[in-house]
């Protein structure tokens, strides 16, 4: 009886770090891995970004101040960071709300709702770089 039929079932291992580069993580493996990512990042820069918040409402002076820091590079990349972490994670926790109510759950509606993450955070990302780089 111990000798039953058995099925040939796909092995999971754990891999190691060398073994990363080869492995070919799926786009909602993706996806959740940069939800992560967008998270660590936003918990990171909230004191970057409560800092700016609180020059904008100081005063007309810290207003001006703000606006002349706004001016350099290093400053403008940082803002578009945190803008992508933002919507990256914004969108990327609407698709696990989505999940958990059973939508979407099968393979090919995970690779779409990770599609659709993907596109609609990098598209917020681009108009709000382009407006912080002057482009309207």
């Amino acid at each position: 009886m111990a000798e039953a039929v058995k099925k040939s079932r796909p092995e999971f291992r754990n891999i190691g770090i060398g073994q990363l580069s080869q492995y070919r993580l799926p786009l909602a493996g993706k996806v959740s891995i940069l939800h992560r990512v967008s998270g660590i990042l936003l918990f990171l820069l909230l004191p970057f970004s409560l800092y700016l918040f609180e020059q904008s409402l100081t005063s007309e002076i810290s207003f001006d101040t703000l606006k002349g820091f706004f001016s350099n590079i290093i400053v403008k990349l940082v803002v578009l960071v945190i803008s992508w972490a933002f919507s990256f994670h914004f969108f990327a926790g609407l698709r696990f709300l989505l999940l958990d109510t059973h939508h979407a759950v099968s393979k090919e509606g995970g690779r779409n709702t990770a599609s659709v993450v993907l596109v609609l955070s990098s598209l917020l990302t681009i108009a709000i770089a382009l407006k912080l780089f002057g482009a309207f």
